[in-house]
């Protein structure tokens, strides 16, 4: 089963799909996150709604406001020539719900803020919350599986890190000054429409295997990436255990887990698409879940307004 959110004059409501059609669900429902939390009890009752056209809809994030929404860095095989040093563990960053955009949604870049550029992503969505998962229960705490865009600025990157001498213990009751290099994501990752998210939560039994999807990357009708998720170098499980040792993960929290990096054959890569400077729209799908599409827009705005 499917299940997105749609605006409608009284913020949201949910609908559901299948291979038979797509349907209102009833409101007594809620929203993602209630089904989310109440599957056992909701599941039975999510069919029969009335008939949804979905070109007259205007999409929302799917979950609209998750706990957090945690995204694994530099987690692609294609990145390991250049990774010149790095743990052998996930490495991790958050995105602000704030951040999320639904489908279909323009996507508005100031031109302040500098280069933009789509990562395409596949993301969990976590069903049962838990702490100190074991790896090999990790998939029961997964819910479903939806498409992110994890929207990067590379000039707010260089604007945001420090090179600084960083205080460590001597060993001796005294400090010593360490030549460190750090960078902030709160505002190259955390943006406002940095996160176009949906339109479907994919319910986890319809995807046997996470690891065995092809993803494309669209510019303008351009392919600019096509790769699969068996590239990712650490898998759900992996991660999924791996970050309940730190925090509790919750019902309807998001793991992103790493962009498609692999570029097409005509030597494009997300890199190279600027969408502040290239605007129109940008789509990532994939196999099994869908496609995620975006138009962009720039929108200068004062500052301090």
């Amino acid at each position: 089963m499917r299940l997105g959110t749609v605006r409608t004059a009284d913020g949201g409501r949910v609908v559901a799909a299948d291979g038979t059609g797509v349907w209102w669900v009833d409101p007594r429902h809620g929203n993602v996150l209630d089904i989310i939390e109440n599957w056992a009890a909701a599941q039975p009752e999510l069919g029969g709604g009335a008939p949804v056209d979905l070109a007259t809809v205007t999409w929302r994030p799917p979950v609209t406001r998750p706990g957090k929404v945690i995204c694994v860095a530099l987690n692609n095989s294609a990145n390991k020539d250049r990774i010149m040093s790095g743990p052998d563990h996930p490495a991790t960053f958050i995105k602000p719900s704030s951040s999320l955009l639904g489908h279909g949604c323009a996507i508005e870049l100031d031109p302040a803020w500098g280069r933009v550029h789509p990562e395409p992503e596949l993301a969990v969505v976590i069903g049962t919350t838990g702490r100190h998962i074991p790896v090999e229960r990790a998939y029961d705490h997964v819910f479903g599986y939806t498409i992110i865009n994890d929207l990067t600025a590379p000039i707010m990157r260089g604007e945001d890190t420090f090179h600084y001498r960083a205080i460590h213990p001597d060993g001796d009751g005294g400090v010593r000054y360490v030549d460190s290099w750090v960078s902030y994501s709160g505002r190259y990752k955390g943006s406002d429409g940095f996160g176009p998210i949906g339109p479907w939560v994919v319910t986890r039994d319809e995807i046997p295997d996470p690891h065995a999807l092809a993803i494309r990357c669209i510019h303008d009708g351009r392919l600019v990436t096509e790769d699969n998720t068996a590239n990712l170098r650490f898998h759900v499980d992996a991660v999924v255990a791996f970050l309940s040792e730190y925090m509790t993960l919750e019902a309807g929290d998001i793991v992103a887990m790493g962009t498609a990096l692999k570029a097409s054959g005509s030597g494009g890569a997300v890199q190279n698409v600027d969408l502040t400077v290239l605007g129109g729209v940008i789509e990532v799908e994939i196999e099994g879940i869908g496609t995620l599409s975006n138009p962009v827009r720039t929108v200068a705005h004062e500052v301090g307004r």
